[in-house]
């Protein structure tokens, strides 16, 4: 990042995590969860994947729950303007944050942040893990990994992000630290402004999870030249991945989940888990993850929290190793 986004990100989620909380008031808060509409912050913009696969499931779990889930898109510095505004509320199970795997890059991308990412937050449920996928314009005429590589030894070559320190960001720097691609990062505020930059020809590539793509690949305006994720995709079953590519450092599971500030209640984290769970495995909620690409990954409050805390150290090692800079 260089320094004049780092200042910018600094001065938003200072103006965040400073900005005044309004208590309830003690009647509310002694009464039980949950007792007013829960607000839920999207790090990402409205149609993004993280945006899509996040929705399905809690439109259920509001109807179990009997309140509204109130949805906020707060687009910005890959997730964590959403983060910190999240960590700024009061813990009490109704302020909740939506983020993806790129939570666990924070600590690489933005080392700065006002905020843990290995700490900061107690993983909920997971939504499930959406396949990353390489996409270009048909117009660049490039029809695998291998060409793309070709194409960047001549040079200018662009791709973009839903944002820095995005899931499609990171999986991206994954992608060029595997394969050698030299590529100058342009970042968005969301996965659909990206897509719109490459789809016209104007960035040679994007890595994006699958959600807010699949209908453009299935509809011909991208070229998908593989997937993250260790197997081929249901839904794109003739795209490679990148581990048949022969790139395997370059494979990446892009999770999306439900997340809460660490010092929310433990028996509120246990409810919600529940309820997402319960949510998730409705037939229509199934049906309509399945249809973005999601595939089901599960996990405890606590083995999500051991995730994050593991994929953080791996994604640490990872750019040590291949002395990726973001500054």
């Amino acid at each position: 990042m260089n320094s004049n986004n780092r200042r910018r990100f600094l001065e938003l989620a200072g103006a965040t995590l400073a900005a005044p909380f309004v208590a309830r008031g003690a009647a509310a808060a002694d009464s039980p969860w949950p007792n007013q509409p829960i607000r839920v912050l999207v790090g990402f913009t409205a149609g993004s994947t993280t945006d899509i696969v996040g929705r399905i499931p809690l439109e259920r779990v509001a109807a179990q729950i009997g309140q509204p889930m109130v949805i906020e898109n707060r687009g910005g510095a890959g997730g964590s303007l959403a983060a910190a505004a999240a960590l700024q509320a009061e813990p009490d199970g109704h302020t909740l944050l939506v983020h993806s795997a790129g939570l666990s890059a924070t600590p690489v991308i933005l080392p700065n942040a006002p905020f843990d990412a290995g700490t900061a937050f107690s993983g909920v449920a997971l939504f499930g893990a959406v396949p990353n996928v390489l996409l270009v314009s048909p117009k660049k005429g490039i029809r695998t990994l291998a060409e793309l590589i070709e194409a960047s030894k001549k040079g200018n070559m662009t791709f973009a992000s839903a944002g820095i320190g995005s899931a499609s960001h990171w999986g991206a720097e994954r992608l060029r630290a595997a394969t050698g691609i030299e590529a100058t990062h342009v970042p968005f505020r969301g996965g659909p402004e990206g897509l719109t930059e490459v789809i016209a020809g104007r960035i040679d590539f994007i890595s994006v999870g699958g959600g807010s793509s699949m209908q453009l690949i299935r509809d011909g305006a991208l070229t998908a030249l593989v997937v993250s994720t260790r197997v081929r995709s249901v839904m794109l079953p003739d795209v490679p991945t990148a581990i048949e590519a022969g790139y395997p450092k370059a494979s990446y599971t892009f999770w999306n989940g439900l997340l809460a500030p660490a010092k929310t209640p433990r028996a509120i984290v246990e409810r919600l888990h529940t309820e997402v769970t319960k949510a998730l495995a409705t037939p229509q909620v199934t049906e309509r993850l399945a249809a973005t690409g999601n595939e089901p990954m599960q996990a405890t409050p606590a083995e999500f929290d051991a995730m994050i805390r593991s994929d953080i150290e791996a994604n640490l090692a990872l750019a040590k190793a291949a002395n990726l800079k973001f500054n």
